[in-house]
């Protein structure tokens, strides 16, 4: 029998390569004569580079980044086997989990470190980025990550805004004159598991605000600085669309991602699937075990599991599912096709 593991990282837990390494060990104890084949996912948030390096045998970049607050840390992108491929993921610089609960500021954090591990993504000569979006502790639209590849945000006064969210609220125009050379030759996929818009009572500041620190006020301070930031875009880029589904990803990045960088969006789960070549591990498998930290009716929304189960049932491989929590509505993942989900 073959037997295909490949979970999301169960959160606060164990990242996806010890969840799969974990799994694995349970099933060749129950049955040594199986093969097992462990394929660590992720969805695009944390943990995405240490599931493709699990998967792939990549290579890991490490460098040291300002994190959100402008600190110094450790942050590490992969590189895949191909020489021509790099990982990188907003949350190794730029996440929620690199600043203390006490120091949590929306409006002041900035998205810069992630744009520094791009850069020397783009340096290395590689041709094709995925930037996992998930987990940041940016509400930024992406401002800083462009002002570390050379793109100018200025004000009325031709200076530099500050910092974070709160520094769009004087912007005035964008300068991509300076802008990092190699975002014209390579292919900058984002990878997202939310469809929310940059502005409104979906967007970045309004849904995700109130986890990065930010209370009514800020909210409110805070979106309207991102509608800034779409205005003053749209006018040197009219089809830059604010509306599009996942701009508001990681603190609105998903905007600046199509906006000003040239790349697209794509579901994060797929492109991770993609990197880490799920579909050839499937394909004549005779099972698949696959999970994260919870299940409810909300992992139907493009979460990890889901992802994993519609590559099986392209190649009809039956799919159980394991977590360390079940919630609300987890039998709508039977009713999707999941063969059997256990806690």
């Amino acid at each position: 029998m073959r037997v295909v593991i490949a979970p999301d990282s169960f959160k606060e837990s164990l990242g996806s390569p010890a969840v799969a390494a974990a799994l694995a060990q349970g099933w060749r104890e129950g049955d040594p004569s199986a093969t097992v084949v462990e394929v660590p996912m992720a969805d695009g948030g944390e943990g995405t580079v240490e599931a493709v390096l699990g998967a792939t045998g990549g290579t890991r970049r490490a460098l040291e980044v300002p994190d959100p607050l402008g600190r110094p840390v450790a942050a590490t992108y992969a590189l895949l086997p191909d020489g021509r491929t790099a990982v990188v993921e907003v949350a190794a610089a730029t996440g929620l989990a690199l600043v203390e609960p006490g120091l949590r500021d929306a409006g002041r954090a900035s998205s810069y470190g992630t744009g520094v591990l791009l850069a020397q993504a783009l340096d290395d000569g590689v041709s094709s980025v995925v930037l996992g979006l998930g987990g940041s502790a940016s509400t930024d639209g992406g401002a800083g990550l462009c002002q570390a590849l050379g793109i100018r945000l200025l004000d009325d006064r031709g200076e530099t805004i500050p910092p974070g969210g709160d520094g769009l609220t004087e912007l005035a125009t964008v300068d991509l004159s300076g802008a990092h050379p190699r975002l014209r030759e390579v292919d900058l996929v984002a990878a997202c598991d939310v469809d929310n818009p940059l502005c409104g009572t979906r967007g970045a500041a309004a849904v995700f605000g109130p986890q990065k620190g930010a209370d009514p006020a800020d909210v409110d301070r805070l979106d309207d600085a991102l509608r800034r930031l779409a205005d003053v875009v749209q006018r040197h880029h009219p089809r830059a669309d604010p509306e599009v589904a996942g701009a508001g990803a990681a603190g609105g990045i998903g905007f600046a991602v199509v906006a000003l960088l040239g790349g697209r969006l794509a579901t994060g789960v797929d492109l991770v699937a993609q990197a880490v070549g799920l579909e050839d591990h499937v394909r004549g498998a005779d099972l698949v075990v696959t999970g994260e930290g919870r299940l409810d009716g909300q992992s139907l929304s493009g979460k990890t599991p889901v992802g994993v189960l519609r590559v099986a049932q392209r190649h009809g491989v039956p799919t159980i599912a394991v977590a360390g929590q079940l919630g609300p509505d987890v039998d709508r993942l039977v009713g999707a096709g999941v063969t059997a989900v256990f806690a």
